[in-house]
């Protein structure tokens, strides 16, 4: 028998109805939608002439699609204190996020290959809480796995324009303009790979390399000047000039944290090149004034820049803007490495590990400062940049980020009047150390549920580690393994 969902609040995340309706949704077993109840009036019919094997009843919560990040790094295998399959998904599901996009580079070892995709999936398969897809990475020297990766399933390509920081500065160096134009030359030749997007870490070296102050590592403007928005500038730059020589390839800047890369964007586009931005809930709700000496959990690539910067980046994601989506870039590491253990290291941001621990917080952090800002970001706004446009830059659009019918049953409900104070020891991440500890933030996920299956509830907890591995063969076909 069917599943029924109910709410006096459905946001649905299609063309045919932009606000809130009173209504319920049918789910059969196998977790697909078979169609929405549009009014109370067609929710009573149903109930009256039908028997459902269950009827969920969140009032007055919001139900809308299920978020997706594009944007996480999950460090397993090698690294599964940093952050886990199972614990990044939970803090997922807990953050009402159905499905996360898996970065390449911080596992080991890192997804550059199809053997090491496979070790990927091999290792999320009965620990994962939500759909999990990955990013093939693109590094100097595997110009030969690009195509093989595509056709395994990645969702797209990612590579860096800068060398990670240590210790991954050697696992997945950065590449230059040469080696990927290269790669895009031979992409654009495979016709079968035709639409595949090409992601990037877009901060470019200095040509000469600012040297910080040495006697005040604990203080966040020494390690701030060392990253200035020109690093930004001058990679949104060298994209503009890719995606213009390439506009049948999607070129994705993630996580931008400069507005001055912003107007390079639209312009590339007005010159016919396809290149999208994403941005992420720290830049838009935490400034360079508020980091405390030592507070090297605000570190993070590129970094957090002057509240002015804030404007911009605010601007620019109304509907039509030059940043398309938000992405967490969701990236925590042990205390060690983030210089929070007590001892001369402590509080040094020369030396801590660049990654903010956010994905649980993502919309909350995301609504409550859309409020204090006085913006007029709306629900449709939050399925636009955190679910809709994900979806379609992944190529997930086609089974997620609506309810309609035909599509996955992922939902997220949540209440966004309430409000709760960040504290570390709820979250689920591996590690707990996170800019927001102690905020007061608005919007309570109080359930998440992937295919009609209830992942998480405020109260009850976890069900089972039912997500599932994403692989995408291509634009038109998505392969879903089942994790059991």
């Amino acid at each position: 028998m069917n599943l029924l969902f109910l709410s006096r609040r459905i946001f649905l995340g299609d063309d045919s109805h932009s606000g809130l309706i009173h209504g319920g949704i049918i789910v059969d077993t196998e977790g697909i939608i078979r169609r929405v109840l549009r009014s109370a009036q067609e929710v009573n019919t149903y109930l009256y002439n039908t028997e459902s094997e269950s009827v969920y009843d969140f009032g007055d919560l919001v139900l809308m699609p299920g978020l997706i990040d594009p944007n996480v790094h999950i460090n397993e295998p090698g690294r599964r204190d940093w952050e886990g399959f199972a614990s990044a998904t939970k803090a997922a599901a807990a953050g009402g996020f159905t499905t996360i996009i898996d970065r390449p580079t911080n596992a080991q070892p890192p997804t550059v290959s199809v053997a090491h995709l496979k070790a990927k999936t091999s290792t999320a398969r009965g620990k994962i809480y939500v759909d999990v897809g990955f990013w093939g990475g693109l590094v100097p020297g595997n110009v030969d796995q690009l195509a093989p990766l595509l056709s395994a399933g990645v969702m797209g390509l990612q590579c860096t324009l800068c060398d990670p920081a240590a210790p991954v500065t050697q696992e997945f160096p950065a590449v230059n303009e040469a080696q990927l134009e290269e790669a895009l030359t031979q992409l654009d030749q495979d016709q079968a790979e035709g639409e595949a997007v090409i992601a990037v870490h877009a901060e470019l070296p200095l040509p000469t390399e600012i040297h910080p102050d040495e006697e005040a590592p604990r203080e966040y403007g020494t390690f701030l000047v060392t990253r200035p928005p020109q690093m930004e500038i001058s990679a949104t730059q060298l994209l503009g000039r890719l995606a213009c020589r390439h506009p049948r390839r999607c070129i994705h800047i993630l996580n931008c944290s400069s507005g001055e890369c912003l107007p390079l964007v639209e312009e590339c586009r007005r010159q016919g090149g396809n290149l999208t931005v994403d941005t992420c809930p720290h830049y838009l709700a935490l400034a360079a004034e508020e980091v405390p000496d030592c507070g090297t959990e605000f570190k993070t690539w590129p970094p957090i820049r002057e509240r002015r910067n804030q404007e911009q980046l605010w601007q620019a994601l109304r509907l039509g803007g030059a940043i398309r989506m938000i992405g967490s870039d969701h990236s925590p590491a042990t205390p060690g490495a983030r210089a929070l253990t007590c001892g001369r290291g402590r509080g040094n941001f020369l030396r801590a590990w660049p990654g903010i621990n956010s994905l649980q917080l993502s919309l909350p952090v995301v609504w409550t400062a859309a409020n204090r800002r006085g913006s007029n970001l709306t629900i449709a706004d939050i399925h636009r940049l955190m679910c809709q446009e994900p979806a379609n830059l992944c190529g997930l659009s086609a089974s997620k980020g609506r309810i309609a019918d035909g599509y996955d049953a992922d939902f997220c409900v949540w209440s966004p009047e309430e409000e709760f104070t960040v504290c570390p020891e709820q979250l689920y991440t591996a590690t707990k150390a996170t800019p927001y500890a102690g905020q007061r933030l608005r919007g309570v996920v109080h359930a998440t549920v992937v295919r009609g299956l209830h992942v998480y509830q405020q109260f009850e907890g976890f069900g089972q580690p039912l997500g599932k591995v994403l692989l995408r063969r291509s634009s038109r076909k998505l392969v879903k393994f089942v994790s059991m």
